[in-house]
């Protein structure tokens, strides 16, 4: 058996509305993967820099502006892959649906790696499950790391509360369906980094998370 990889993760908190950009790190070979960089390319470059990380791919949890603001260009800049669901795609290549009007903004990512419901991605040394759980939007994913019981869950689950369902693609019913399908199951003592607001864990969000408990 494999050593499980040593890995870390650190946050900045980017954007106009406080995305939270995570910097999944593995410590032995500082490869890093970035997930969902929002914004200020160059304040992530110089972290990436004063840390001498090797970015090794961006994985987008769904296309909304705040998620996406920093995409292409550090894509142009590190020659890196771009991973989000496929369902995704119209959302973060049209402005007009992907809420940028909300920042008289027109932002645009473009992926170059689909990903589709329960694909295992192999990156920095780790095992990543791709869970899609649409509702916040049609090609929201979550990703989650069986070995190290880390979830990444963008804006479907947050500490005590979800993402919204009014926006373009989005749909109540269907979050309903992903939390209690998709991310109920997962271990209590998961950790769960969210896309806005603190981190928590799948086994207190059942406990008190009106949208996710088992009522």
């Amino acid at each position: 058996m494999g050593q499980t990889a040593a890995l870390k993760v650190e946050t900045m908190v980017l954007g106009p509305i406080g995305t939270n950009c995570y910097f999944l790190v593995n410590e032995d070979t500082k490869e890093v993967l970035l997930i969902d960089p929002a914004s200020s390319p160059e304040r992530i470059g110089e972290k990436l820099k004063e840390n001498q990380w090797k970015l090794a791919a961006i994985l987008l949890t769904h296309g909304h502006f705040d998620h996406i603001g920093a995409v292409d260009q550090l894509k142009e800049q590190f020659q890196i892959p771009v991973y989000a669901c496929r369902l995704e795609q119209e959302l973060v290549e049209d402005p007009s649906i992907n809420a940028s009007d909300m920042i008289l903004a027109s932002i645009t990512a473009h992926p170059d790696q689909w990903v589709n419901d329960l694909d295992v991605l192999k990156l920095i040394g780790t095992t990543i499950q791709v869970l899609s759980t649409p509702g916040h939007t049609v090609g929201s994913v979550c990703y989650y790391l069986p070995e190290q019981d880390i979830l990444f869950s963008g804006d479907t689950l947050f500490a005590e509360s979800v993402g919204r369902t009014d926006m373009p693609t989005g749909s109540a019913k269907q979050l309903l369906s992903s939390l209690r399908e998709k991310l109920s199951p997962l271990p209590d003592h998961t950790k769960v980094y969210t896309g806005h607001g603190e981190d928590t864990t799948i086994g207190y969000e059942k406990k008190y998370n009106p949208y996710m408990g088992e009522i």
